[in-house]
């Protein structure tokens, strides 16, 4: 019992780094990043910058290493739609890491409240309020903005997130609705450690490597509207089977831990 309350301890105290190393860079280089967001095409060096140092910074410096499995050969002058699983506070900076392509988040609006990185949040991400249908219709119109400067965009498809013993949760029809809207082709990704190694709850995970599965693009060249559920469970089921066809069973052994944790049969 003490050996196991001296582990949650030091679990908490090693998330806490993880917060600290994830709130350093964007202190110090806070004036320098707000007067890139400036610029039109400051958003470039501000992606570089959020990929090659930030990033790497917090997930390396949390005891993580990122290993790729890439099946995608992605046009370098073509725009995507990049979908994942999310499960995690990491996701975010893995996403960073994983597409080399420049590309912008949409996310919810709650997140400008975090103090500096909610100010640069605001300039580069493209914000819905989930609770608003008029942010969630206007996100198309903000996503065409960057759609043509060359951007890709990035969206988290699941409903909901938070639960920790559902190994995916069902999908959005918005990404979809997007990638159908301005004929994106769809680059789904599984990552497939995050669940286990650094979960929503503060009290479990560990160190190690960061697996992810980039899969074959899937188009939507040619689809309507009256193609999102086709489109929308296509890509669940890929993500979904990836997640519980892993070898490693990684997300589904944190489900386990997470229901024993809890005693929840």
């Amino acid at each position: 019992m003490y050996f196991y309350g001296m582990t949650r301890v030091l679990i908490v105290l090693w998330r806490i780094w993880f917060y600290f190393l994830a709130a350093i860079p964007v202190i110090i280089m806070f004036p320098f990043l707000t007067l890139l967001l400036i610029f039109p095409n400051g958003y470039h060096p501000f992606f570089w910058i959020a990929r090659n140092i930030w990033s790497r910074f917090v997930l390396f410096g949390t005891g993580f290493r990122v290993k790729i499995n890439n099946m995608s050969e992605l046009n370098k002058k073509q725009s995507y739609l990049f979908v994942a699983n999310h499960s995690s506070y990491i996701d975010v900076m893995l996403m960073f890491i994983v597409a080399n392509k420049p590309f912008v988040f949409v996310g919810k609006k709650e997140l400008v409240k975090i103090p500096f990185f909610g100010y640069l949040y605001k300039r580069a991400a493209i914000m819905v309020d989930r609770g608003s249908s008029k942010s969630r219709f206007g996100v198309y119109g903000r996503a065409k903005k960057v759609l043509d400067k060359g951007y890709s965009v990035c969206i988290f498809p699941e409903r909901e997130y938070s639960d920790e013993t559902v190994l995916l949760n069902p999908f959005k029809q918005g990404a979809f609705k997007l990638a159908i809207e301005h004929q994106l082709e769809i680059c789904p990704m599984v990552f497939l450690d995050c669940k286990r190694k650094y979960p929503w709850n503060t009290t479990y995970g560990y160190p190690g490597i960061l697996r992810v599965n980039i899969y074959p693009t899937i188009s939507s060249k040619g689809l309507t509207e009256k193609d999102i559920p086709i489109l929308q469970q296509k890509t669940f089921d890929l993500i979904y089977n990836g997640l519980n066809e892993d070898p490693a069973q990684k997300a589904v052994e944190a489900i386990k831990v997470w229901k024993k944790i809890n005693k929840i049969d």
